[in-house]
């Protein structure tokens, strides 16, 4: 479960938790989408009717559009462009395509939110680079650049939760990405008793995402999850998938100047070691995701 792998101090672990399972009760998580549930009941069939997928997915034209997309993005390499949903699921996998349909969901789940079209499209893009950087940069098989792309994806998807259910919260979030010292999800901890990180990845679960991609989430701003005796305790993908999605960050903010915060300044050592870089490797990183036309 999500609780077993949180950071909370023990001497406040009960007071605090207990704050944040009202709070998540208060808030609570968006549902799967029914789409989703469709495709967990298909791949549970010992012959899964691809047929009635690629037809539910051609009802929805946003879906099916954004599914094509993905598949045919630099960042995934496919050896043959697809051109129908039906092609896209025999290519990825229902394993991939559920996550796939998962993302895109989550922006017609906020949709309704003002003003978050540049979060929307920073996370897309970020997204993008992180899987790149895992094809880039990791042994081939070690981390799968879809699962990069999904938890890149997700990892701040309790924001637009927050900023329904709290007010003021996009101030809060304002004060975390200009904090040079606490850790982000620490500032809303303090402030408002619960995390985006904590929400995100209970979303994740229930959207039936990867257990290692939701421990990721719930993790992702920690830096003991990265160096020492946390990340010791975690699946070796989840110090990984935070790594590349903040070095991911980092060159996104380079290229646009867009969605610049503190984290790099915090985290960025810690990811560099992990992924086996030094400082003066983020230039050229940055010229090949360029010339990759990953994140554009």
């Amino acid at each position: 479960m999500i609780e077993h792998a949180s950071n909370i101090q023990a001497s406040d672990e009960d007071c605090v938790r207990k704050r944040m399972n009202i709070s998540l009760r208060e808030i609570g998580i968006p549902p799967r989408p029914t789409i989703l549930k469709t495709i967990e009941q298909e791949m549970a069939r010992e012959e899964p009717d691809l047929n009635r997928l690629a037809n539910l997915l051609r009802s929805d034209v946003a879906l099916a559009a954004g599914l094509i997309k993905t598949a045919n993005s630099p960042m995934l390499g496919l050896s043959k462009k697809v051109a129908s949903p039906r092609e896209a699921i025999l290519l990825l996998g229902l394993r991939h395509v559920i996550q796939v349909i998962a993302g895109l969901s989550l922006r017609q789940v906020f949709g309704h939110l003002p003003d978050m079209e540049r979060f929307w499209d920073s996370s897309a893009r970020i997204a993008e680079i992180a899987a790149w950087l895992c094809a880039h940069l990791l042994p081939r098989g070690e981390l799968l650049p879809e699962d990069a792309h999904t938890f890149a994806l997700f990892r701040d998807a309790g924001i637009p939760s927050l900023i329904i259910h709290i007010d003021d919260y996009r101030a809060l979030l304002a004060v975390a990405n200009t904090e040079a010292e606490i850790g982000f999800t620490e500032v809303e901890r303090q402030e408002i008793g619960i995390d985006h990180a904590q929400i995100g990845a209970r979303l994740a679960q229930e959207w039936l995402l990867p257990e290692t991609l939701a421990i990721a989430i719930a993790h992702h701003h920690e830096r003991p999850a990265l160096l020492g005796q946390l990340r010791e305790t975690l699946p070796p993908s989840v110090p990984q998938l935070i790594a590349l999605a903040q070095l991911a960050e980092y060159i996104f903010q380079i290229r646009t100047g867009l969605a610049m915060t503190c984290e790099w300044k915090k985290l960025g050592s810690a990811c560099l070691s992990l992924l086996g870089l030094q400082p003066e490797n983020i230039g050229e990183l940055v010229r090949l995701s360029r010339e990759a036309a990953v994140g554009n």
